[in-house]
């Protein structure tokens, strides 16, 4: 048996429908403030031609009233919205742009990411340079090391010549020293 000893829950014991009259009656009240609101605009207007050339020039097919609709369109503002600025640029309405009025030709901002790759692309390519020229500290001391390692080099390449040397002396006068012996 589950928790609480009852197979259902609480939700959806008391469901209340609403009857297909119920909703016609709603829809007819809704229709009927909607008609009692425009009489009262046009009443307020003035003369009851203004609403009608709206609907008619809206209903026009030509590209150029569209795009004027577009620009000149203004949204209905709710409460007191209207009347106070409010200067939020994260507000401001986002309006797509048509493909001709993208300039593909003019640069366009790299995002942060994009210019901090270049920048460091940049500063790596001016340390090498740098590098290569012996002007950065790591290359002084690489070209340190490198003297050093080439004077012990140079070193022992002599000891080994004069070791040579003195070996190849020895060993003639040795043979030298196993001739006479041998001539007497």
């Amino acid at each position: 048996m589950p928790k609480g000893g009852r197979k259902g829950g609480h939700k959806g014991r008391a469901r209340q429908y609403t009857s297909p009259e119920e909703i016609d009656a709603q829809l007819q009240a809704e229709k009927q403030k909607a008609k009692e609101e425009e009489e009262a605009e046009l009443e307020e207007g003035g003369d009851g031609a203004s609403a009608e050339p709206k609907k008619d020039k809206k209903s026009l097919d030509s590209d150029e009233s569209e795009e004027e609709d577009d620009e000149d369109y203004q949204p209905k503002h709710k409460g007191v919205e209207g009347m106070i600025d409010i200067e939020n640029p994260n507000r401001a309405a986002q309006t797509a742009k048509k493909v001709t009025q993208i300039d593909m030709e003019s640069p366009r901002e790299l995002s942060r990411r994009e210019r901090e790759e270049i920048e460091k692309q940049k500063a790596k390519e001016r340390y090498m340079k740098m590098h290569l020229a012996g002007k950065t500290e790591q290359a002084k001391a690489d070209l340190a090391r490198l003297a050093i390692i080439r004077k012990q080099r140079e070193e022992a390449a002599k000891k080994k010549e004069e070791e040579r040397k003195a070996k190849d002396e020895a060993s003639a006068t040795g043979k030298r020293l196993q001739s006479l012996s041998l001539n007497k």
